[in-house]
Formats: structure tokens, C-alpha cells, sequence
């Protein structure tokens, strides 16, 4: 259990996913054949460290490692397709395809199917990651064995550096709007015109005036904040995507 097995082909498997009202079978042909292809394997949809930290740096990180090679970047879980659907459509990781192995087939194919009998889970995946260029895998973060879940190897950042030691993470962009904010209009264009990805953070639904004054000692809108650091209103956030 556990083995690493690079240079071996991904086992043979066949997920019932659900999409839109349809059942649809999806193959691992399908997945990834002629593909580069990364998948991260976790314990389960909604559960703490996979939803904090495991999906959604790769969801960050997505845009950089496809500038790097890979097609398409995979979360694979021990869960129906039903709870990994709304789990993605919760995250909002539009850069993610969730794969449902719900029965476990292809996880134990693996080797990486474990008993998580003592928390009520029942048989889930192991934590792993993978990366794997036409069905075949080239490389394997399989977190220690040992009791917990640790989360140490299968990370995103860890992935990118394998792809490319030299390639840059982008950096973390949030931006306080309101709707109907023309200012607000002009500093998401000049982001998205220079593919800058950012977190826009919406005053009446995902914050108040009182946050706004909190972080940023100002009463208006938009305000840009990058890696941590305030950078400033509209005129500010221009300049910086231009720059």
C-alpha cells in the first residue's frame, strides 16, 4: 500500500459523473490519453484541509502550470458525483475537473485506497499527487504514511516547482468593488486585459463599508490589495495591471 508506482500506466476505470441532468460515463481514455494531465487525490469533498488549502491553491496555481504544459488539472476523491459537483460549484474552482471515483475502483488501482473506519468514513483515497503524460505516470507526491492526514507533498506549489523549478506562482489580487461602480468597471477591465487572475471581493455581498474602512482607512470603491499589501483605488489598479 502506498507503493510509488512511476513509469506505470493509470489503472483502467470508467466514473459515472453527472452533468447537467444526464448520467455520463467518463473514461480514463478520455482523461488522459494524448493528455499532460495533473491530479491531486485527497480523503473527501468539504472536508478541512481539502477545501482550505488542497483545491483551491491548485485552483490559483492552475493558469501557470497550463502556461507550463498541462492540459487539464484533476481533483479526485472517494465521493459520488453528486457531492463532488456541489463541492466545485461551492468552491467555485472553475479551473478544476472533479472526478468522482465513488466506488473506489480506480483509487485502489492505485494502491492509495485506505480505511478510514476510526472517523467514519469508511474506504477513501489517500492524499497524493500525480502528474501523468498520456496515461503513463511520470511523477508521484504521496504523503507520508502516518497516522492523521498529513498534507506535506501533494501540494500545488510543490507541483508547479517539479513542472518548472524556474516558474513564477502569480500573486494573490483581491479587489473591493460595489455593483454599479463604473470605477470599479475600469480596474477589473485593465486586470482582466492584462490576464491578471484576482478574487473580486463584492461590498453588499461579501463584505460591508466597515470592512472597507477596516483594511483600507478609505470609504470608497474599488481598492486593490496585492500579496497582502493595499495598493489603492481605481487609478492604482490600472497602473498596476499596466505595469
Amino acid at each position: 500500500m502506498l507503493d510509488n508506482i512511476e513509469g506505470q500506466s493509470v489503472p483502467s476505470a470508467t466514473f459515472p459523473t453527472r452533468q447537467g441532468d444526464e448520467w455520463v460515463n467518463v473514461t480514463t481514455d478520455e482523461l488522459f490519453k494524448g493528455k499532460t494531465v495533473v491530479v491531486f487525490a485527497l480523503p473527501g469533498a468539504f472536508t478541512p484541509t481539502c477545501s482550505s488549502t488542497h483545491l483551491p491553491r491548485y485552483n490559483e496555481l492552475a493558469g501557470v502550470l497550463k502556461e507550463n504544459g498541462v492540459d487539464e488539472i484533476i481533483c479526485l476523491s472517494v465521493n459520488d458525483t453528486f457531492v463532488m459537483n456541489a463541492w466545485l460549484a461551492d468552491q467555485e474552482a472553475e479551473n478544476i475537473t472533479v472526478v468522482p471515483d465513488g466506488s473506489g475502483e480506480f483509487t485502489e488501482g492505485m494502491g492509495m485506497l485506505v480505511n478510514k473506519n476510526d472517523i467514519g468514513f469508511g474506504k477513501r483515497s489517500w492524499r497524493y499527487s500525480m502528474l501523468v503524460k498520456d496515461g503513463v505516470i511520470e511523477k508521484m507526491f504521496i504523503e507520508p504514511n502516518q497516522p492523521g492526514d498529513p498534507f506535506e507533498v501533494s501540494d500545488a506549489d510543490t507541483m508547479l516547482n517539479y513542472v518548472n523549478p524556474n516558474a513564477k506562482a502569480p500573486a494573490a489580487v483581491a479587489l473591493l468593488t460595489k455593483p454599479g461602480c463604473p470605477f470599479c468597471e475600469k480596474a477589473k477591465a485593465a486586470l482582466k486585459d492584462n490576464n491578471i487572475s484576482f478574487e473580486e471581493i463584492v461590498l453588499g455581498k461579501d463584505a460591508t463599508s466597515i470592512s472597507l474602512k477596516a483594511m483600507t482607512g478609505q470609504t470608497t470603491v474599488p481598492q486593490l490589495f496585492v500579496d497582502g499589501k493595499h495598493i489603492g483605488d481605481s487609478d492604482a489598479a490600472v497602473a498596476y495591471a499596466n505595469s
